[in-house]
């Protein structure tokens, strides 16, 4: 997906790329109060720790921190509540076998598409601490060929 596509990046999961290995990415939509959405455009939150997991046949997020609204009052919401994902059925019934096995669904971007708030979220594998050593030395080399080519 490239940043043409939605209109402003609220946060992004950094962590995740360099924790597992992203096999697919969907784009899902997320059930927000309305002090969320505001804390949400604040940048307000955090989606490091988070992941996807099923409740039946629905799609929940789980460990995602939204902090309270400053100037919310009584209608506050709790900060590390679970949030309905919204997803068509084909897909949830696609990923409802897979979720079940080794891989994980984590969120990879929060932004803002057509005035709604939308997650990236990613069907990821977790990487062995030799599978992270690799991808250094890549990106180390990768580097050092950009820097030759330069000179």
């Amino acid at each position: 997906m490239s940043d043409k596509e939605f209109d402003s990046l609220l946060l992004e999961n950094r962590k995740a790329r360099h924790d597992y290995q992203i096999l697919e990415t969907f784009e899902v939509g997320i059930v927000l109060r309305g002090t969320e959405v505001k804390s949400c455009r604040m940048r307000k939150a955090n989606i490091n720790d988070a992941y996807a997991a099923f409740r039946g046949s629905e799609l929940w997020l789980q460990q995602a921190q939204i902090n309270e609204y400053t100037h919310g009052n009584r209608t506050n919401h709790d900060p590390k509540r679970s949030r309905k994902l919204l997803m068509h059925r084909h897909e949830l019934n696609k990923l409802l076998g897979r979720l079940q096995t080794t891989e994980t669904m984590v969120p990879l971007k929060m932004y803002i598409k057509n005035r709604k708030i939308k997650l990236l979220m990613g069907m990821a594998k977790g990487k062995k601490a030799h599978d992270k050593r690799q991808d250094l030395k890549k990106r180390e080399a990768d580097r050092e060929m950009a820097r030759a080519f330069r000179r």
